[in-house]
């Protein structure tokens, strides 16, 4: 709540006037009690220290990213009925900090996500427009740039060689301009620990594994501002809490630094994520016990057909003990090791398989239907046929079909799909192929309304349409 102090702004006001008066003011309370105040010019060198030496390297880069997303939903159903339905607009607020001196800038994936337009505020208060170059919602990070040349740029760090208890700043604009200026605000604690995975369910699709976790208070507004260390290097990407109330309470989570440099890398260079994939499943538990999950081990439970990991001769059954140097204890330890991983480079694991155990080299790869041939339908539609590996890797019932791979937002509006459903059958013929549904709805395309079986989450459901 925002009281006003109007006895207080008097006081202020009437010693304004008392100092613009000719006459000698009288001396202060300290000045008449012999109390001596230090000039601020006088700044001891023990007030220097790591901490504010960090802030002063990184804080320069640290940016405000603003973003706004119209809502043409009407507020009131008699907008809706009369036609006079306005567009509304949502503001939204976080961080980002500078990586690259020509505008590069990394922030939150949830920061951006549905912005109709970003600006990005910097530290003396000026504003540029910003072009989102390219977003990963699994991995909570997203790339934008500014027309700006010259900027100051962060340091990156090592987040393999962190210390736990070592200090931690995070820099950032909490609660955004509430405190009315565009300087960002800093907090400091320690790392608490590393290699979080965090187990409980998370707004959005982002997957929260391996995480730095820091006391340092982070709150709303914070997501994409960086976790600094004492040398003032960039550690992580400041970006989520554990909260009962939505403010801090000492536990905060960061995106480390490594991990944020390649998923940056790729977007720089791709425009997109190249998503590792060695085609083995693990078994699920089916306790609701968290401690149940994290002793499961990494029991394989499936091996997709045609993989990477049946190349390399793994099978059901054998247990995934490390990958490289990272003990891999449950799912969890898995998908973080996955997130980690490269398309290209092999995956060193250790295996156990009764009672010996050995390593084994697997290769790593594009997600099947990320390299499988595309088939372009009705120009707003990109389907691939489903194989056995993209069977196995999306745990589709239908044993055949056509997986929607891309769709206009305009046709999944229409028709009710998505990415990742698969079309089965088109009025009474079976799609077992792509190229299927392409003939399929050139076949039926003067016949009026068709009818479109698609399996989506492993449910079956139809839709009607019709092709004009």
């Amino acid at each position: 709540m925002v009281t006003r102090l109007t006895s207080r702004a008097a006081r202020f006001a009437l010693i304004a006037v008392l100092i613009g008066c000719s006459r000698k003011p009288e001396p202060s309370a300290a000045q008449a009690s012999g109390v001596t105040i230090a000039s601020t010019a006088q700044v001891s060198q023990s007030r220097h220290d790591a901490i504010t030496a960090a802030v002063a390297a990184v804080s320069p880069s640290v940016v405000t990213v603003q973003t706004q997303e119209v809502d043409k939903t009407p507020a009131d159903p008699f907008d809706m009925f009369f036609g006079n339905a306005q567009p509304r607009t949502q503001a939204g607020l976080g961080t980002g900090f500078v990586v690259r001196s020509d505008g590069v800038i990394v922030t939150n994936a949830h920061v951006v996500a549905g912005a109709d337009s970003v600006s990005v505020m910097m530290r003396d208060g000026s504003v540029y427009p910003a072009k989102v170059l390219g977003s990963d919602e699994t991995n909570d990070i997203a790339v934008i740039k500014i027309p700006a040349k010259n900027l100051p740029v962060v340091k990156l760090g090592n987040s393999n060689s962190l210390l736990i208890g070592e200090w931690a700043i995070a820099i950032g604009n909490p609660y955004g301009f509430y405190f009315g200026n565009a300087e960002p605000s800093v907090s400091a604690g320690v790392i608490s620990a590393t290699q979080r995975n965090i187990i409980a369910p998370n707004e959005g699709g982002a997957s929260y594994f391996d995480m730095i976790q820091t006391d340092a208070a982070i709150n709303p507004g914070n997501s994409g501002g960086p976790l600094v260390d004492a040398d003032g290097e960039v550690i992580g990407v400041n970006s989520n809490i554990f909260s009962p109330n939505g403010g801090s309470v000492g536990l905060g989570f960061a995106i480390p630094i490594n991990r944020v440099a390649r998923v940056v890398d790729d977007l720089l260079t791709h425009g997109s994520i190249r998503r590792p994939w060695i085609g083995a499943t693990l078994r699920q538990t089916a306790s609701s016990n968290p401690r149940d999950l994290l002793t499961q081990g990494a029991v394989i439970a499936r091996v997709a057909p045609g993989s990477p990991a049946a190349a390399a001769g793994l099978r059901v059954g054998d247990v995934i003990l490390r990958e490289g140097n990272r003990a891999v204890r449950n799912p969890y330890d898995w998908d973080a090791a996955l997130l980690d991983l490269r398309v290209g480079s092999p995956a060193h694991l250790h295996v156990k398989r009764g009672s010996r155990e050995f390593d084994v080299d697997v290769k790593v790869s594009d997600l099947p239907d990320v390299s499988a041939p595309k088939v372009q339908v009705l120009k707003e539609l990109e389907l691939v046929t489903v194989t056995p590996a993209i069977r196995a890797e999306r745990n589709i019932r239908a044993q055949q079909g056509a997986l929607i791979y891309n769709v206009s937002q305009r046709v999944a509006n229409d028709l009710g799909i998505q990415p990742g459903d698969v079309i089965v059958r088109i009025n009474n013929t079976a799609i077992k192929t792509a190229q299927d549904v392409a003939r399929a709805i050139n076949d039926y395309s003067d016949r009026g309304y068709m009818r479109m079986w698609v399996e989506h989450q492993g449910q079956l459901y139809f839709t009607d349409f019709s092709v004009r």
